[in-house]
C-alpha cells in the first residue's frame, strides 16, 4: 500500500474528527433528530444542487428572491454542492444544517482543513455531535453513555442507578432524558432509567441536545441523545472487528473493612472485590453495499459476545457467563430523489447464565469458588422495528412519518423459581447487627428474595409510536409542524417472598447506656433476644401509558444578522390502572419555546444566542403499577418463646408476646381509580433559560455560555393518611374511613390536593380539594445554575482538540425521578413526599450537584500510520449525606395511623441517630480524576487494517466515587447506630487495556 493512500485514510477520520469538533458548538434548528440540511446563498434565481456521490441521492433547488436556499431533512452523510460554477463538499450531520456561501469569491472547501471553522448563526440550540471515525480514534468505551459523556454539562449518574450506565444532563436526574434511534423514542417509561441496545458498531453519528431545543422534542427535562446507524452505498463494503479486555490487563477493585470492632474474621469486610475477575470480548462482522444501484440499499452488522465474570463473596461466589449475539439490519430505498423510505431492525434480545457457588463450612473470602448449584439463566432485551418516510412534495414543502415498535422483556429467569425458594428468607443478626448473610435453607442459587406468581407471563414493555411531520419553507420564514402519538404497555408479574415470609433474628443492644433500647414502641432490655417477622405481595396486571403531543414552530429570518425561533408544544398524557380504567388524563399541556441568534458582526465571527422554553416530563408506567396495582404488607415483632430454631429453615418454631402492635400497608385489593392520582394533578416540568456567545479566534471556536432551569411543579407520590382524616374531623364527617383512600396518591406537593373521597363512608366519591397546610409539604424545589465555557480547534497541522469547563450549582428538596442517595429507581414514587417528615432537612445540594467539570479530549497524528489520543476529565465531589429511621417513638402520637406504614420504611430520612440534620451536611466525596490514552496504529502493508489500543484510567486513580449514608441498622422500631456508616463503597473503576482490531475491503 502507497504512503499516499495511509495519508488518505488517516485524513478521512481526522477530518471527520474535525467535520464533529466544529459542529459540536454550532446547532441547526432547520434539522430534526434522524437528518442534517444545508442551507446558504447564492445568486437569485440560480440552481443548486446537492448529491450524495455515495448513494446517487440528488436534489435541485431555485435560489429564492432573498438569495437564499435551503436543502432540509436531508440523511447523514458526505454531499457535494454546486451552483454550476463553484463545488463544494459538505458532511450533514445528524441534527445540524452546514452552511454554504456561494456569494463569496473562496477557494473550493472540502471537508479536511481550516476552513470548516465556522459559526452557526442560525442556531439556537446547544447541541454536540459525534461521529463514528471520532469515536473510533478516541479512547472512550463504545457505548452511548460514554460518548454522551463527552458533551459540556453532562456527568455520569450514581453507580447503582441504571446499572451505572446512565448520565444526568444540567442537573436534571438520570430518570429525565430521551434516547431515540434512527428518529424512533427508545427510552423505557417504565422507570426511565434505561433505553434499547444495539451494537455500537452500527453508529454512524451520535447527538447529544444538553438545552434549548425546540418543540419537536418533549418528555425531557435534562438531555435527549439520538443515534443514526450506518447505511449502505453504491460500493459494497465488507468488515470486522474484535475488541477485547482481558482479566489479566485489568487492576484489581478495593476491599472494604468493615469498622465493626466486635467482628471476627468471618465479617471482616463490608465490601469484598479483590478477587474478582472480569474477561470481555466482543466480535462483529458487517456487510453493506446497493441491492439495486442508486435505489436499494442494504447495511447489516452481527455483534458476537464472549463475556465472563467471576464475583466473590464471604461465603458465596458466582460466574456469569454471556456469549449473546445482537444484529443490526438497515434498508434505504430512493423510491426517487423526491421520496425516500427506510427500515431498521434490531435484535437486542440477551441470555446470560449463573452458576452460584457456597464454600465450605466455617471458610471464608476464599476468592475460589466452592460447591456449584444448578445453573440458571436471565433472559432480557427484545427487539426494534423503525420504519421512516420522507417526501419532498415540492422545493419548499416537505413530509415525514415514522412509525416505531419496541418490546423489551425485564430480566426473566429459568428457570423462575431456583433452589430453596420454598424456604422462608433469614436473616441473623444477633452477632452482627448490620448482617446481610441469610441463613436456614434458603438457596444461594435463588438469588432474590421473592418468587414470581405462578402461571403468569415475565415482566414485559412495548412501546408503539407514529410520528407525523411537515415543514414548509416561506420566504424568510421555515415552518414546521408535527404530531405524535405513543402507547406504551407495561405488565407486573406478581411476587411475594420466598417460603411466603421473612424473618430476622436479633438481640437487644444497651443503647447509650439506657440498659436496653426500643422495639415496636417498647423497651427492651440488653440482651434479650427478639424476632422481626415480615410478609410483603404485588399483584400480576397489565398497565398502559399512552402519551401525545402537537408541535408547530417558526424559524424566520428577520434580517441577514437576526433569526428568531418561536415555537410551542402541545403535550397530552394518560395513565392507566390494570382495568384500563384512567387515573390521570391530561390533554394540552403547553411547553412554549423561544430563541434568537444575533450575528453581531455580519460576518459569522461572533454570535450571540439565547433560548427560554418550558419541558414536561410524562408518568413513568412504574406509577400505573406501584401506585394504581395491588401491593400490601406488614411487619411485626415478637420476644423468642425459645431459642429452638427450625433445623431446616432456621425460622423460630415458635414465637413468644408481641411487642407493639403490628404495621400494616395496603391490601390485597387494586385502589379504586378516582382516588390514585390528585384531579389538579401537573405533569413534573421546567422552564428552562440559555444565553450563549461564540466568537472565533484564528483555528479555534470558543464559547461561553449561562444556564438557568427550575422545575415548577414536581410530582410524586405522598403515602399518608392522617392530613385526610383530620380535614373530614375538622369538616364533621365523622363515619370516615381512610381505608377507602388509595394507599399512595400522585400530587404535587405544596399545592393543595383535589382528590376522590367517600367522607360520609357511604360507598360514594365526591372530589374534595383539602388545603396545603394539612400535609405540612413544601413545594418540589429543584434548580441549576451553570456558567460554561467551551473552546475547540479542529483538525490542522497534525491536531485536534476540544473540551469544556462546567462551573454549576444543583439544589433543591428532591432530585427527581429517582432518589440517588438511597440508590431508588422507582421513577416519579420516591420517597421524598411520602410524608412530611422525609422532607424534614431535604432542602441543599443534590446528588448531581458537581460544581466543578473539566474536560478535555483530543488527537495528534505522529505520522502517516500512527496518532495518538487522549481523554481527560477532572470533577468535584458529590454532596455527602447521613440518612436514618424517623424516630417514630418521638412521634407516634402526632402521626396518628401514619405510624405503622412509616414503620416498615428503611434508614431514609435526614434523622440520622434520631436527629435531624440537613441534605449535603456531611461533605463531598472527593475530587475525581480521569486520563483515558489511545494508541491508533493503520500498517502501510495492510490496506484496511486498523490496530488500537486503549488504557482507561491510565494512571489507576481510585478516588472514592461513594461513601456508606446510612447512619442507622435495624429498623425503625429498632433502631441502632451502623457501625459502617461513612464506609467507601465505590471507587473509580480501575485501569484497564483493550486491544482492538479492525478490517475492512
Amino acid at each position: 500500500m502507497k504512503n499516499s493512500n495511509i495519508k488518505r485514510s488517516f485524513n478521512r477520520s481526522l477530518a471527520a474528527i474535525a467535520v464533529g469538533a466544529c459542529l459540536a458548538a454550532s446547532p441547526m434548528t432547520f434539522a430534526d433528530n434522524v437528518s442534517g440540511s444545508i442551507y446558504g446563498k447564492a445568486i437569485q434565481g440560480k440552481s443548486v444542487t446537492i448529491q450524495n456521490p455515495a448513494t446517487g441521492f440528488k436534489r435541485v433547488v431555485v435560489v429564492g428572491e432573498d438569495g437564499r436556499f435551503n436543502f432540509s431533512k436531508l440523511p447523514t452523510g458526505k454531499y457535494t454542492v454546486d451552483n454550476g460554477v463553484d463545488t463544494r463538499n459538505i458532511l450533514v450531520a445528524i441534527g445540524k444544517g452546514s452552511n454554504v456561501d456561494f456569494t463569496e469569491v473562496s477557494e473550493i472547501i472540502s471537508i479536511v482543513g481550516n476552513s470548516l471553522v465556522s459559526i452557526d448563526t442560525t442556531s439556537v440550540e446547544s447541541t454536540s455531535v459525534f461521529t463514528a471515525e471520532q469515536i473510533d480514534l478516541l479512547p472512550v468505551a463504545r457505548d452511548l453513555t460514554s460518548v454522551a459523556l463527552l458533551a459540556p454539562g453532562a456527568t455520569a449518574g450514581d453507580s447503582g442507578l441504571g446499572n451505572g450506565n446512565t448520565a444526568s444532563f444540567g442537573g436534571s436526574s438520570i430518570a429525565e432524558n430521551g434516547y431515540f434511534i434512527n428518529g424512533f423514542d427508545v427510552t423505557n417509561i417504565r422507570n426511565f432509567t434505561s433505553f434499547a441496545d444495539l451494537p455500537y458498531d452500527a453508529v454512524s453519528q451520535q447527538q447529544v441536545r444538553t438545552g434549548g431545543y425546540g418543540a419537536e422534542y418533549g418528555r425531557s427535562l435534562g438531555g435527549v441523545v439520538s443515534l443514526v446507524t450506518k447505511r449502505g452505498s453504491n460500493e459494497w463494503k465488507f468488515g470486522g472487528s474484535i475488541e477485547s479486555t482481558p482479566a489479566s490487563f485489568r487492576e484489581d477493585g478495593k476491599d472494604v473493612t468493615s469498622r465493626d470492632p466486635d467482628l471476627e474474621y468471618s465479617n471482616r469486610y463490608s465490601s469484598f472485590r479483590s478477587a474478582n475477575e472480569f474477561d470481555s470480548l466482543s466480535y462483529n462482522a458487517y456487510a453493506s453495499g446497493a441491492i439495486v444501484e442508486d435505489k436499494l440499499f442494504f447495511f447489516g452488522l452481527f455483534e458476537g459476545q464472549d463475556d465472563e465474570s467471576n464475583t466473590f463473596g464471604k461465603q458465596t461466589s458466582e460466574t456469569m457467563k454471556d456469549d449473546s449475539p445482537m444484529y443490526l439490519l438497515k434498508l434505504d430505498w430512493n423510491i426517487s430523489d423526491d421520496h425516500l423510505l427506510e427500515m431498521t431492525y434490531i435484535d437486542n434480545e440477551e441470555t446470560q447464565e449463573f452458576t452460584s457457588y457456597s464454600n465450605p463450612e466455617g471458610m471464608y473470602y476464599t476468592g475460589t469458588h466452592g460447591e456449584a448449584a444448578d445453573p440458571y439463566e436471565i433472559t432480557k432485551g427484545g427487539d426494534v422495528t423503525i420504519v421512516n418516510y420522507t417526501g419532498f412534495l415540492t422545493d419548499d414543502f416537505s413530509v415525514s412519518v415514522l412509525w416505531g415498535n419496541m418490546t423489551n422483556e425485564l430480566e426473566t429467569r429459568n428457570p423462575d423459581i431456583g433452589p430453596g425458594a420454598e424456604c422462608e428468607l433469614v436473616f441473623d443478626r444477633r452477632e452482627t447487627p448490620s448482617s446481610s448473610q441469610s441463613i436456614g435453607c434458603w438457596g444461594i442459587a435463588q438469588g432474590q428474595s421473592t418468587v414470581p406468581e405462578a402461571g403468569i407471563a415475565s415482566d414485559t414493555d412495548e412501546r408503539d409510536s407514529l410520528r407525523l411531520g411537515a415543514e414548509w419553507i416561506l420566504g424568510e420564514h421555515t415552518l414546521r409542524v408535527g404530531y405524535d402519538q405513543e402507547k406504551f404497555t407495561s405488565t407486573k408479574r406478581g411476587t411475594t417472598f420466598t417460603g411466603g415470609e421473612y424473618w430476622r433474628w436479633h438481640v437487644a443492644q444497651d443503647v447509650d447506656g439506657a440498659g436496653g433500647q426500643s422495639v415496636n414502641g417498647a423497651f427492651v432490655t440488653a440482651g434479650e433476644e427478639y424476632i422481626r417477622h415480615r410478609e410483603s405481595n404485588t399483584g400480576s396486571a397489565s398497565y398502559e401509558v399512552e402519551n401525545t403531543a402537537f408541535y408547530i414552530e417558526d424559524t424566520w429570518q428577520v434580517t441577514d444578522e437576526w433569526m428568531v425561533y418561536l415555537g410551542l408544544r402541545s403535550e397530552g398524557f394518560e395513565n392507566r390502572n390494570g382495568d384500563g380504567d384512567s387515573f390521570v388524563k391530561s390533554d394540552s399541556e403547553l411547553a412554549p419555546r423561544l430563541g434568537f441568534s444575533w450575528d453581531m458582526d455580519g460576518d459569522g465571527n461572533k454570535k450571540l444566542f439565547g433560548t427560554a422554553g418550558r419541558y414536561f416530563m410524562p408518568i413513568a408506567a412504574n406509577t400505573n403499577i406501584r401506585a394504581a396495582g395491588t401491593e400490601w404488607s406488614y411487619e411485626e415483632y415478637f420476644y423468642v418463646d425459645s431459642a429452638d430454631e427450625n433445623p431446616i429453615t432456621a425460622a423460630p418454631d415458635k414465637v413468644g408476646d408481641a411487642i407493639g402492635t403490628r404495621n400494616s400497608n395496603g391490601d390485597d385489593k387494586a385502589p379504586d381509580s378516582r382516588t390514585v392520582a390528585a384531579t389538579n394533578l401537573k405533569p413534573m416540568h421546567q422552564d428552562e433559560f440559555i444565553l450563549g456567545y461564540q466568537q472565533q479566534v484564528d483555528d479555534w471556536i470558543l464559547g461561553a455560555k449561562a444556564i438557568y432551569r427550575e422545575v415548577k411543579d414536581g410530582m410524586d407520590d405522598y403515602c399518608s393518611h392522617q392530613p385526610f382524616i383530620d380535614y373530614a374531623t375538622d369538616n364533621g364527617y365523622n363515619d370516615f374511613d381512610y381505608k377507602s383512600m388509595a394507599g399512595c396518591m400522585m400530587m404535587n406537593p405544596g399545592n393543595d390536593f383535589s382528590i376522590a373521597l367517600d367522607l360520609n363512608n357511604d360507598g360514594n366519591y365526591d372530589v374534595e380539594s383539602v388545603p396545603e397546610e394539612y400535609f405540612g409539604l413544601e413545594k418540589y424545589k429543584r434548580t441549576y445554575k451553570a456558567l460554561e465555557f467551551t473552546f475547540e480547534k479542529p483538525f490542522a497541522d497534525g491536531w485536534f482538540l476540544q473540551g469544556s469547563y462546567t462551573l454549576a450549582k444543583s439544589e433543591g428538596n428532591s432530585e427527581g425521578y429517582v432518589n440517588s442517595t438511597l440508590e431508588q429507581e422507582d421513577a416519579g414514587l420516591t420517597q421524598d413526599i411520602d410524608n412530611a417528615l422525609f422532607q424534614h432537612g431535604a432542602y441543599g445540594a443534590l446528588p448531581n450537584d458537581r460544581r466543578h467539570t473539566f474536560k478535555a479530549f483530543g488527537a495528534y497524528q505522529v505520522n502517516d500510520e500512527i496518532s495518538v489520543s487522549a481523554n481527560f476529565s477532572l470533577q468535584s465531589g458529590r454532596p455527602r449525606n447521613c440518612v436514618g429511621f424517623i424516630p417514630l417513638d418521638e412521634l407516634r402520637d402526632e402521626l396518628g395511623v401514619d405510624a405503622g406504614g412509616l414503620a416498615n420504611y428503611g434508614a431514609s430520612s435526614f434523622y440520622c441517630g434520631g436527629v435531624l440534620g440537613n441534605r449535603g451536611d456531611q461533605g463531598r466525596t472527593p475530587w475525581v480524576k480521569n486520563v483515558d490514552l489511545g494508541l491508533t496504529y493503520k500498517p502501510e502493508y495492510v490496506d484496511g487494517l486498523t490496530v488500537k489500543v486503549n488504557v482507561r484510567n491510565a494512571f489507576n486513580f481510585q478516588e472514592v466515587t461513594e461513601y456508606n449514608e446510612t447512619g442507622d441498622v435495624g429498623s425503625a422500631s429498632s433502631r441502632l447506630p451502623n457501625p459502617n456508616y461513612t464506609t467507601p463503597v465505590n471507587y473509580q473503576a480501575p485501569r484497564r487495556i483493550t486491544l482492538t482490531a479492525r478490517y475492512s475491503f
